[in-house]
């Protein structure tokens, strides 16, 4: 005879099952949020007491700020008082004002006349007239010409005995000026060989006789002038 399972023992026996299977689930849920919430609170904890350890480092700073600078003295104010006086009388511009001129006893004396202004002259400064050194007419030396001058000199000129004794010889530049009346001024060596020749030379020219002194313009100026003379041995 074959056994038969009723319908109905099936569905008790799946009830059962499903109870069971989710009271487990309940149970892994709860636990869960059980270990999840103590992970909270510990890591909370950390957090604060990181807090207040910041908190008590802080307190610990040294104030640096520096104190605010002093206010700036006001300044005294100074007060005028102004009086004015107890009574006073207000002028219309409009009414005519008499003026009355005060003339003292020194005012009604004539004034005497002013002292004349005296102005010296002013004195009279004489200005070397120019010296030309090249001009429309040449001065003309004694004799007419500067061969006539040379042989002159020549003749003249008396060789000093040092310089002779010690054959001193060589050539002199003199340079004068011939004056607008003819006579030599200013001679002097522009270019010497020596002391006694030197001297020698200047007695020569300063005891020249009169130029005819050179013009320009038609009219006698000074004339600078340039004379070389030869001191030579024979």
């Amino acid at each position: 005879m074959e056994v038969k399972k009723s319908p109905k023992a099936n569905l008790e026996r799946g009830k059962t099952l499903s109870l069971l299977m989710g009271l487990v689930l309940s149970l892994s849920i709860v636990f869960v949020a059980l270990e999840w919430h103590s992970s909270n609170a510990d890591d909370g904890r950390v957090a604060d007491r990181l807090d207040v350890a910041d908190m008590e480092d802080a307190l610990f700073i040294p104030d640096t700020q520096e104190p605010p600078p002093p206010e700036p003295e006001t300044p005294v104010q100074q007060t005028v008082e102004v009086q004015l006086p107890e009574e006073f009388k207000v002028v219309d511009n409009e009414k005519e004002v008499v003026k009355i001129a005060l003339v003292s006893a020194d005012e009604k004396r004539p004034l005497p006349p002013p002292a004349p202004v005296v102005t010296a002259p002013a004195p009279v400064v004489e200005e070397e007239e120019q010296i030309f050194e090249i001009v429309e007419e040449e001065p003309v030396p004694p004799g007419g010409s500067q061969e006539a001058l040379l042989k002159w000199v020549a003749r003249t000129i008396v060789y000093p005995e040092i310089a002779a004794d010690n054959g001193i010889q060589g050539r002199v530049i003199v340079q004068f000026v011939v004056e607008r009346d003819g006579s030599i001024s200013k001679a002097t060596v522009v270019r010497g060989v020596d002391p006694s020749l030197d001297k020698e030379a200047l007695r020569v020219v300063n005891k020249m006789d009169k130029w005819k002194p050179g013009k320009q313009r038609g009219k006698p100026v000074r004339v600078k002038y340039t004379l070389p003379i030869q001191f030579k041995l024979q």
